[in-house]
């Protein structure tokens, strides 16, 4: 029997990655879930293969009513990502809701489930960035999506499911086909789209006293990384429980800018800018992925460097976009 797979968010940003890699692998029986409420993702969808596409609403409900034939493995990669949504009651039912409902049917009907986590989980970082299921109780997320990705974890620790399925804390990924994404792209896109514009670069200012301005630090993950660690999950079946997928190495945003500028052959010229005062409180000065636990699993390949993942992005990517 041919293998078939679903991927929730496949119109998406990661998740229409990894329905690229399955193709690569010469799968095209693949049920692509998503809400097509951005012309991007149509434009995303048309660059795949796929048998089916279901809108979410609608997969839910047949979800729901047993009227989905078992597949081999789910990649749900579909959520509200926005870090800035105040709708809990919506984010309590799209983030956590829905996950838990086709976590239980996927384990239900013998299908690996694999599912999106957060670093947003981990806060403002002060209880460190181990995934660690002794640590995972003691994390207190900055914002509501960040709580709705955590809600999600502990119940999948608490319930015995984190046994059986995988998850993976994305941190700051980056890569082709996240247009779509608006204010939540990755610096790298927006950087691109500004540099191509003015000639510069607008950078926030930092407000603590240990970061200098451009100093504040992220774990920036490639998004062809990402899709590789995801897929290390469905290769290896046996290997379950919730993991960073991160590179171990932060780097700071003067890095991101002055690789940008390097992959369009310009030279650098930054300003730095007042951050706005809503998000002051809520701002991550350092973020890094603790990967022991995914290296000690057996994912043994390397991560694509900033400056590399910076310059496929916009030379075979970005500059053909524009």
């Amino acid at each position: 029997m041919s293998k078939r797979f679903i991927v929730t968010g496949g119109a998406g940003f990661i998740g229409n990655n990894i329905v690229a890699e399955l193709n690569n692998r010469g799968f095209e029986d693949i049920i692509v879930i998503d809400e097509l409420n951005h012309e991007e993702k149509q434009t995303n969808l048309n660059s795949v293969k796929f048998t089916e596409y279901l809108d979410k609403v609608a997969f839910r409900s047949m979800m729901n009513d047993g009227k989905i034939s078992p597949v081999e493995t789910v990649f749900h990669l579909g959520a509200c990502s926005s870090t800035t949504e105040t709708d809990e009651a919506f984010l309590t039912d799209n983030n956590f809701n829905y996950t838990r409902e086709l976590c239980e049917w996927s384990v239900a009907n013998g299908a690996r489930f694999i599912y999106a986590s957060s670093a947003a989980t981990y806060g403002d970082g002060s209880s460190g960035y181990s995934d660690d299921d002794k640590l995972t109780p003691s994390l207190k997320p900055l914002n509501l999506y960040g709580e709705s990705k955590q809600m999600f974890d502990m119940w999948a620790l608490e319930n015995k499911f984190s046994d059986k399925i995988a998850g993976l804390k994305y941190f700051n990924v980056f890569g082709p086909h996240e247009d779509h994404k608006e204010d939540m792209r990755s610096v790298i896109n927006k950087a691109y789209k500004q540099i191509l514009a003015n000639g510069e670069l607008n950078l926030f200012k930092s407000y603590e006293p240990e970061y200098e301005d451009g100093k504040q630090e992220r774990d920036f993950v490639f998004v062809k990384d990402a899709v590789n660690v995801t897929l290390f999950f469905h290769d290896n079946p046996t290997v379950s429980g919730i993991f960073n997928c991160g590179t171990g190495i932060a780097r700071t945003w003067l890095d991101l800018a002055n690789s940008v500028f390097s992959a369009m052959d310009l030279d650098p010229k930054i300003n730095f800018i007042e951050m706005p005062l809503e998000i002051r409180d809520k701002y991550q000065y350092h973020t890094q992925a603790d990967i022991t636990k995914l290296r000690n699993a057996g994912y043994t390949r390397e991560f694509t460097s900033l400056e590399e993942g910076a310059r496929q992005y916009v030379q075979d990517y970005l500059s053909k976009k524009a």
